[in-house]
């Protein structure tokens, strides 16, 4: 079995991992966001959106690899989701998340998720890329009573999108266009494609 180190704090990521047999040790990069983006802009200019979510992916995965040197492949990700050309990330506080969900309501966005990884093994590959997976999501109309009573659970407030698909936030989705994985955080079919160019098979993830 290849070790394995996701460099992301999301519980919903750990679980889709484990659910598809693959039982990561998690290390949280500790990245400074705002710093990574400010410092990528200036080097390449404004970034599109699929470009933000991988642009944190690298930086959070390249945080941990240089901080903790583990011998095993290491994964970041990142989500963000767009809506009209504009980035929205976790909202952090309740206001910010009624704010975005009566923008959002009875709309579509797309849900952009950077992954990074590098193969840090002793012996490995030396190899390190990185891809985004991009799914279109469609919102349910919600009521303001719908919005106050889903913010009040606090759930949308550390998510991407301040929504999720697999937990509370569920019914308010109607559809998706793309991998459901994107959406939850981690897409697996994404991740054997990047296994696969590094000649790695993903059943040798699995325990």
């Amino acid at each position: 079995m290849i070790p394995l180190v996701l460099a992301s704090a999301s519980p919903a990521r750990l679980t889709t991992l484990r659910n598809a047999g693959v039982d990561p040790e998690v290390v949280v990069s500790g990245v400074d966001e705002d710093a990574a983006l400010a410092e990528a802009t200036e080097r390449f200019g404004e970034l599109e959106p699929a470009d933000i979510a991988l642009t944190l992916a690298r930086a959070k995965c390249e945080a941990v690899v240089s901080q903790e040197d583990p011998d095993s492949l290491v994964l970041g990700c990142d989500s963000v989701l767009e809506l009209d050309g504009a980035i929205y990330g976790k909202p952090g506080d309740a206001a910010v998340a009624t704010e975005r969900w009566r923008l959002m309501r009875g709309r579509s966005g797309v849900l952009h998720t950077g992954h990074w990884l590098v193969d840090n093994r002793e012996g490995g590959t030396g190899g390190t890329l990185g891809a985004t997976a991009s799914t279109v999501v469609h919102f349910a109309d919600l009521t303001d009573d719908e919005i106050d009573a889903y913010v009040a659970t606090d759930e949308p407030l550390q998510v991407a999108g301040a929504f999720t698909v697999d937990g509370l936030g569920g019914p308010y989705v109607t559809g998706i266009e793309g991998d459901y994985h994107t959406v939850v955080g981690v897409s697996l079919p994404l991740l054997r494609e990047l296994l696969g160019e590094l000649d790695l098979p993903w059943h040798e993830l699995r325990g």
